[in-house]
């Protein structure tokens, strides 16, 4: 079978969010394009699970970033907020140590800058504002230069910030550790451990990862949204606009191989045996599928050995229950005694650390929820990405799981549970193939890692590449926005020629040819 009438359009493997980025990208300029997707629903990591009778969020818990949606959405002639309802959480996330008090971190700055006041002090307090005005230079510096820029190296992106943002080039910091320039801001432990988690967003350890991480800070402060129903119905969203766009989306739908023809991708063969003609080949799975030949021998030669270590995977239970003690909020954070001993154990001894940080998204809590009879949780403890070599029973999980809640005890929660799921790191090495369960690609340590990652294109013409674990990185916008520049580097490449939209769509009328940067390396 053929995709459009002479396989002239662009097929796209797994509707992630990088892949539901690049079809609404190209089909909303009258591309050709069928996604082909192995799971029955769209949004690859972002899914959910049904435990006690309840769907529970299994993957990804909240969404910044939102201009970034909302310009995906407006170029292909609709609004985001017709499609994906969001609501905006005041309060980031409440954190405890095992003094049976709570610091919450709030959306507002200046309440921020009260609550570190009222728990550590006014000296504190002082260095947190600076924290933050820090944390706005370096997002305003990397944003427009690294962040919404095709794959870069360290030339590329200090000429820009010398051109664009040349202030802000000074704050970058790039050979300091995370933890270390958190140390010149933070002398309370306390806050230098809730700050390091930013290192953990990718997948990565403090003491590893780049100081440029504290632009974190300032997305956040930006805004946090919870999506109405659950974080899958921004999944299911995306798909269908991208359908109404005219995209073939197709679940249940496995790749055996991507086709090379005389050294370019030319199609992909589904595990069924159709084959699916295409100009182009967009791989929206990670990039260590390729890599290790899960998608065809020929197309392994795509990309290079990867240098990088795994990043972080997680053992994580969807349950639900009933809380008692301090009162949770949304996002809940109980943190090790011991922070530098838990990234030792991941990272240098591969076992999960004796006495872990534990994250708890309570989904009937935050803005807009409601509570009604048992509550739906995920907790969350790190794991190593070894999800290739071993198999997590419930022999194993169970423990955790006791351990777990005896240590939410400790630090004054008790959580009675009445059901609980677990998914350890071969769970999600099932879930996405070749990756070994890392669930951020690879970790972002050392000042280089970051100029690491593949960008969207690959060494095979016609092959490109989209994802968490490319430029720029993990997360829910960041993938989004590494399929909208892997859509921008296939219309540049192969200058396809775009149809008008399909009817009923705002703005469907014909759409000039895009054009961006032609590199992807400077």
């Amino acid at each position: 079978m053929t995709q459009g009438p002479s396989g002239d359009g662009v097929v796209i493997i797994g509707a992630g969010m990088g892949g539901l980025g690049a079809a609404i990208d190209l089909a909303g300029k009258g591309v050709p394009v069928t996604v082909v997707e192995k799971a029955s629903t769209p949004g690859g990591k972002m899914r959910t699970l049904e435990v006690g009778g309840q769907h529970i969020d299994a993957g990804p818990t909240v969404m910044t970033l939102r201009s970034a949606f909302d310009d995906l959405f407006e170029e292909a002639g609709s609004r985001f907020e017709d499609h994906v309802g969001l609501v905006t959480a005041e309060r980031l996330a409440r954190h405890a140590w095992d003094d049976h008090d709570t610091f919450d971190l709030m959306a507002d700055p200046e309440a921020s800058v009260e609550e570190v006041n009222r728990f550590f002090g006014g000296k504190q307090a002082r260095l947190f504002a600076k924290f933050l005005k820090d944390g706005s230079k370096l997002y305003d510096a990397l944003t427009t230069n690294f962040l919404l820029q095709p794959q870069t190296n360290p030339i590329g992106l200090t000429t820009r910030m010398l051109m664009n943002n040349p202030g802000g080039a000074l704050t970058l910091r790039p050979f300091s550790t995370l933890w270390s320039a958190l140390g010149d801001y933070f002398p309370d432990a306390r806050l230098r451990q809730l700050f390091g988690r930013y290192a953990t967003y990718c997948g990565a350890s403090p003491w590893s990862a780049p100081a440029t991480l504290m632009m974190i800070a300032e997305l956040e402060q930006r805004g946090v949204w919870y999506v109405k129903g659950g974080m899958s119905r921004l999944a299911h969203g995306m798909a269908g606009f991208a359908s109404q766009l005219g995209a073939d989306i197709r679940y249940d739908a496995p790749v055996d191989e991507i086709l090379i023809e005389g050294g370019t991708a030319k199609g992909v063969r589904l595990q069924s045996g159709e084959t699916i003609r295409a100009r182009a080949v967009l791989s929206a799975a990670d990039p260590d599928a390729l890599r290790s030949g899960l998608l065809g021998d020929d197309a392994r030669k795509g990309l290079k050995p990867a240098k990088m270590q795994r990043s972080l995977s997680a053992l994580v239970w969807t349950a639900t229950g009933k809380p008692t003690g301090f009162e949770l909020d949304r996002h809940n954070v109980v943190f090790s005694p011991d922070y530098r001993a838990e990234f030792d154990a991941l990272f240098t001894d591969n076992r999960i650390p004796d006495d872990p940080t534990i994250y708890i998204c309570a989904q009937d809590r935050g803005a807009g929820s409601t509570r009604d009879g048992a509550e739906r949780f995920l907790i969350l403890i790190n794991a190593p990405a070894d999800g290739d070599t071993h198999t997590y029973t419930a022999e194993e999980t169970d423990p955790w799981l006791d351990l777990t809640l005896n240590r939410l005890r400790a630090s004054g929660l008790n959580l009675d549970l009445d059901a609980a799921t677990a998914t350890g790191p071969d769970g999600f090495a099932r879930l996405c193939p070749g990756s070994s369960g890392a669930i951020y690609g690879r970790a972002l340590h050392g000042w280089q890692s970051a100029f690491q990652r593949p960008g969207a294109r690959t060494q095979i013409p016609g092959l490109y590449l989209a994802g968490g674990g490319t430029h720029p990185g993990p997360g829910v916008p960041t993938s989004m926005i590494s399929g909208r520049t892997a859509a921008r580097s296939i219309l540049a490449d192969l200058a396809l020629t775009p149809r008008s939209r399909p009817a009923g769509i705002a703005g469907s009328t014909q759409t000039p040819s895009a054009t961006t940067d032609a590199t992807a390396s400077s």
